[in-house]
């Protein structure tokens, strides 16, 4: 998907704030809640394992009733890692202080051909 210049400018204006982590870098550590911010239409196709969900459109709204406990290590991943990064930059607006984007998102994962959970 060919992303619009103003989205691109946005999200290049906040990911040096977003700590972004690699696909290998989650595998390696399991104190991540990961949580899938992609539209609702693209989690009931498949879906990274163990994520869970909670779309970008209701994130903010929802996320303080999910994880109440603003210290719970979240990792965010969307389609490329556009969308999870913005969210992660909200988040830490919220007050949320251990929150990163996963780096190329569902696409990285699938790149890597690692397994997906579908319903």
């Amino acid at each position: 998907m060919q992303h619009n210049p103003g989205f691109v400018a946005l999200v290049e204006s906040i990911l040096p704030k977003v700590t972004e982590i690699s696909v290998e870098e989650y595998q390696a550590d399991d104190s991540w809640q990961l949580l899938d911010v992609r539209e609702d239409h693209e989690w009931l196709k498949d879906r990274l394992p163990g994520a869970r969900h909670l779309g970008r459109g209701i994130l903010e709204r929802d996320v303080e009733t999910r994880f109440p406990d603003k210290s719970t290590p979240l990792l965010l991943y969307c389609g490329g890692g556009y969308r999870s990064a913005l969210a992660a930059y909200n988040l830490q607006l919220m007050g949320y202080t251990k929150v990163a984007s996963l780096v190329g998102g569902y696409k990285a994962w699938v790149a890597r051909q690692l397994p997906l959970v579908t319903d």
